[in-house]
This record gives structure tokens, C-alpha cells and sequence, in this order.
């Protein structure tokens, strides 16, 4: 591509902030792509950050969308559909924040919408790109069983939607994405308490390889966590995503290679274990320091000049929000 990607936020809130920040900061970055817009709902908003950062803010997303070739979607997960489908017909590549969209016959037209077209489509899934998921790209995962807690201080900002597309919807994505296996079954807890939606949930999932996920989600917590512990034959993974590193207690057989170069840990001892001997190994994987919005920007924008698959694809989107449709679905009838 020889010309610039013309870029346009959609959605000027908490979270648009943030990604109008850091694509400022790619700007400077990368020579293939500029801001050309911003729109919110809230007009005052954008007059207030075009004056900040020297940025054209317009008042109605047809006109921004008359000089773009890429369009950030962060607005209101209700919205996201018909913004997109704007986008999506005017040939503009897309990047739409989590979830993909508020029902699943939205995302399934959307799906349909992008057949004919040859733009790319990123859902911001970031936990996708957070330190301590990327540092295990070389460990070999074959999850047994996996536990999930994602609790944050209840915020009104995300409350359009129930807690499983608000928060669950991580670990939903992430999981689907470790656990190379279709869902058999799905058990669900949970509770309305503050809003007029699910801010509490509790979800078992069971795959067709046996492997057992179960994750807790909720919006009304004293304190924020954001843990995943995987379990699998001979090793036990623990991963952090407020602090973004991860653990890992490892059997390795005491004559063998001890894994992985490059990773800061030490042998706890060693243990019979079917009929040999292993060391138990404990880890501390390592990644670059990132920033996740930022790396999942740039791989987005990747995509478009390298004309390669999003990291995180619509299809990716669909699935994680097909899971969470059946488990708000078996939620409320329990409900009634």
C-alpha cells in the first residue's frame, strides 16, 4: 500500500480515549497511517479533544467515513452493528471493540456483509495480546482443566450489556482459543443485583476432549481480579492479567532438556512420576513489556498492509459471543 491508512475513531468515551491515545502515539510510530477523524455521540467531546490533539471531529460518522480507509469502532455495544454495517459498505477495513455486537443475528449479518468484501475485520478482544497469554507462545498447551476469575468494582460505563459480554466474554475467547475442541455442554449461574442485566455469573463449560472450564465473572466486586489457572498433565499454569506475567510448575524428566530457554525459573525438587524420575520445575515466562491496545492496533494495521488474517477474526468474535448468547439465554429462563 503506498498511500497511508487513513484512520477514524468511532466512540470518544473512557475507552475511545484510550485508543485515540494510542493511535496518536502509532502515528509517530509507523510511516503507513494517520488519524483523519473522530465521532462521538457527544459532540462536545470531540470539539474538546480536536482542539487537544489537533484532529478534525465531525457530526455525523457518513462525512467521517467520506476519508477513511480504517475505522476503530468504540462505541456503545448496542451501536456497534449499525455503525459497522456503515463501514462494512463502504469498503473500510474495521476494527469493532468486544463484543462484536449486542445479539448474534447482528454478528451473523455482519459475517455475511464481509463475504464480498476484501477489507479486514479485528475484534478487540486485548486480553488476546496481553504479556502473560503471549509469553507461553512456546509452550506446548493442552488444557485439562481451566479456572477463571474476572471481577471488577462496578463502573456504569459497560452496563448497556450483562456482565457475560462485558466481562466473561475474555475468558470466553481466550478459552476457545486454548481448548482445540467444540463446547459439549454448558451450565450456568446468575444473578441481576445492581443493574437491570447479569452483573454475576458463574459458567461450567465441558468440551468434546473432556477438558472442563469454569469461570466466575463479576461487575460488583470490592476489588478487581483477572486470573486464569490452567491445568493440564504434568504442568499447572497460573496467569495474571491485571499484572500481566504468568507462572508455570512443570514436571520435567531429570535426563531431559529443562524446556524452554530464555525463562527465568529453578527446580523445586524432583518426584516419582509414572515410573521416572522429574524435576518440578517453576517458571517465570517472559515477553516484551507492551501495551496491549497498542499491540493489537498494530497488528490490525499489520493485517491491512500485509493483507494477512487479524489476529483476532470476526468469525473469532462470533464464536466467543455464540458461547455467551447460549449462557445468558440458560441464565434467564433459570430466571424466570
Amino acid at each position: 500500500m503506498d498511500k497511508k491508512i487513513r484512520t477514524v475513531v468511532i466512540g470518544c468515551g473512557h475507552l475511545g480515549k484510550l485508543h485515540l491515545k494510542n493511535l496518536l502515539e502509532l502515528t509517530k510510530e509507523r510511516n503507513d497511517m494517520e488519524l483523519t477523524g473522530i465521532y462521538d455521540i457527544n459532540h462536545d467531546v470531540t470539539e474538546e479533544l480536536s482542539k487537544k490533539y489537533n484532529i478534525s471531529a465531525f457530526t455525523d460518522i457518513s462525512s467521517l467515513l467520506e476519508n477513511a480507509d480504517a475505522a476503530i469502532i468504540v462505541s456503545t455495544t448496542s451501536s456497534h452493528f449499525e455503525i459497522a454495517q456503515m463501514t462494512i459498505n463502504k469498503n473500510i477495513h474495521t476494527f469493532i471493540e468486544k463484543p462484536v455486537t449486542d445479539n448474534l443475528e447482528n454478528a451473523h449479518l455482519l459475517q455475511e456483509m464481509q463475504k464480498d468484501k476484501n477489507i479486514k475485520i479485528q475484534i478487540g478482544h486485548i486480553e488476546r495480546f496481553n504479556p502473560a497469554l503471549l509469553s507461553l507462545q512456546n509452550l506446548k498447551l493442552n488444557p485439562k482443566f481451566i479456572e477463571c476469575h474476572r471481577l471488577s468494582q462496578f463502573n456504569p460505563r459497560g452496563t448497556d450489556v450483562s456482565v457475560i459480554q462485558d466481562l466473561m466474554i475474555h475468558d470466553i475467547d481466550i478459552i476457545l482459543s486454548l481448548v482445540n475442541s467444540d463446547v459439549k455442554q454448558i451450565d450456568s449461574n446468575g444473578v441481576e443485583v445492581i443493574t437491570d442485566k447479569i452483573d454475576i455469573a458463574n459458567t461450567r463449560l465441558q468440551f468434546e476432549n473432556g477438558c472442563v472450564a469454569n469461570i466466575t465473572s463479576s461487575r460488583i466486586s470490592q476489588k478487581k481480579m483477572r486470573k486464569m489457572r490452567i491445568f493440564q498433565e504434568a504442568a499447572y499454569i497460573s496467569l495474571d492479567f491485571l499484572n500481566n506475567s504468568s507462572e508455570i510448575f512443570r514436571l520435567v524428566k531429570s535426563d531431559e532438556n529443562e524446556g524452554i530457554k530464555a525463562i527465568p525459573g529453578f527446580s523445586l525438587g524432583e518426584i516419582e512420576y509414572k515410573g521416572s524420575l522429574y524435576k518440578i520445575l517453576y517458571e517465570q515466562p517472559q515477553f516484551e513489556d507492551i501495551n496491549p491496545m497498542k499491540y493489537e492496533q498494530n497488528k490490525f494495521f499489520d493485517s491491512i498492509i500485509n493483507n494477512t488474517t487479524p489476529e483476532v477474526t470476526l468469525e473469532n468474535g462470533i464464536e466467543a459471543l455464540i458461547i455467551a448468547d447460549k449462557i445468558i439465554t440458560q441464565i434467564e429462563k433459570q430466571n424466570l
